[in-house]
């Protein structure tokens, strides 16, 4: 019996050393599944975002030797099919989840999977409600600050009129007209990049006067189709677009060239690749842009701390330990002198 105990021991402590041996040899992970979804593939600035993150990927697989296994999804606007995807992520052992909501209001769903399941998860772009980023101390949010954004946006123009204001006041009645191409109803982003801009062109002194405005929900087919109706009701009185992103503000663009009216200042956000290709073009007065290089790279940066299960990236603080806002530059075209500006078509 003793001789028995003896060897049955040996043999646990064998196993024992075996496991602890495999675990050490496992513990610095050679492949990691980041599973993403997008709240729409078809978004300009989304689209930009997500072409940057793939590259830096492929960097950071070249640079430390783990392979980054990218799924990305297209929830098409659909919060249901977003859902559908997170369980599939989770079910496929993604090691992270990178959310850009379809609904910010309703991000409990994905979080209860997750919590769940423990895979951390890092949204981006749509920020979730408070009460939802506190409920787990996995979860994080990549972003601009929105209100940062509206106040630059503003500024370019407060800027502008100061020191030429017969650039942004095109008729010279001491009054600038402007429309507003509104995002989303309800959603977060956009009404404070309204209620924001508008506010800092007033308090900025610059005397603008309110034609009209409309939900275009940021695509640049509905922005070019609210712009040229106004165009046609309020023919020679808008001096100024306010869009509230820069697919909005090129459909407008799109508008003013169809309709053959000149000298109207639009501007926009996001600084897209379109957008500014727009602006070198001399047609967009001028963009907000976020520094979206390292935008993609803090999502990635997070997304493989999480998996590795490592600290957060300390480059990147963290705001509470949950949110970083990315750095924003306001982006105005060169040419803005007013006798250079062709007057508008009546």
């Amino acid at each position: 019996m003793p001789r028995r105990k003896f060897l049955f021991g040996l043999a646990v402590l064998c196993l024992l050393l075996a496991s602890c041996s495999g675990s050490q040899k496992g513990e610095r992970k050679t492949s990691i599944r980041i599973g993403v979804s997008l709240y729409r593939a078809d978004d300009t600035f989304i689209n930009n975002l997500r072409s940057i993150f793939e590259e830096k990927a492929k960097e950071y697989e070249r640079r430390n030797g783990i392979k980054v296994i990218l799924d990305i999804q297209d929830a098409k606007g659909s919060q249901n099919m977003q859902n559908s995807q997170v369980e599939r992520f989770i079910s496929l052992g993604c090691d992270v989840l990178c959310i850009n909501p379809v609904d910010r209001m309703d991000a409990s769903a994905i979080i209860d999977k997750a919590m769940t399941a423990g895979v951390p998860v890092v949204f981006f772009n749509r920020q979730p409600v408070e009460e939802d980023m506190n409920r787990w101390d996995q979860l994080y949010y990549i972003g601009v600050d929105a209100k940062e954004t509206a106040i630059l946006q503003g500024k370019m123009v407060v800027d502008l009129y100061k020191e030429q204001p017969a650039a942004v006041d095109l008729n010279g009645d001491g009054v600038v007209g402007y429309v507003l191409l509104e995002g989303e109803t309800s959603h977060q982003d956009s009404l404070i990049r309204t209620e924001w801009s508008i506010r800092t062109l007033k308090n900025g002194g610059v005397p603008i006067e309110k034609i009209t405005g409309g939900i275009a929900n940021w695509e640049r087919s509905q922005g070019s189709a609210l712009m040229e109706q106004w165009l046609s009701a309020y023919p020679g009185k808008i001096e100024l677009v306010v869009s509230n992103n820069d697919d909005m503000a090129l459909g407008a663009i799109d508008a003013l060239e169809r309709t053959k009216t000149d000298g109207v200042n639009v501007i926009g956000i996001d600084g897209t690749t379109s957008g500014l290709e727009a602006l070198e073009n001399g047609k967009l007065l001028g963009t907000v842009s976020a520094n979206k290089e390292l935008y993609a790279t803090v999502i990635l940066e997070m997304a493989v701390s999480c998996a590795l299960g490592e600290p957060p990236p300390e480059e990147y603080p963290l705001e509470d330990g949950t949110y970083y806002w990315t750095p924003q530059e306001i982006l105005i075209r060169e040419n803005t002198e007013a006798e250079e500006m062709p007057a508008q078509s009546r």
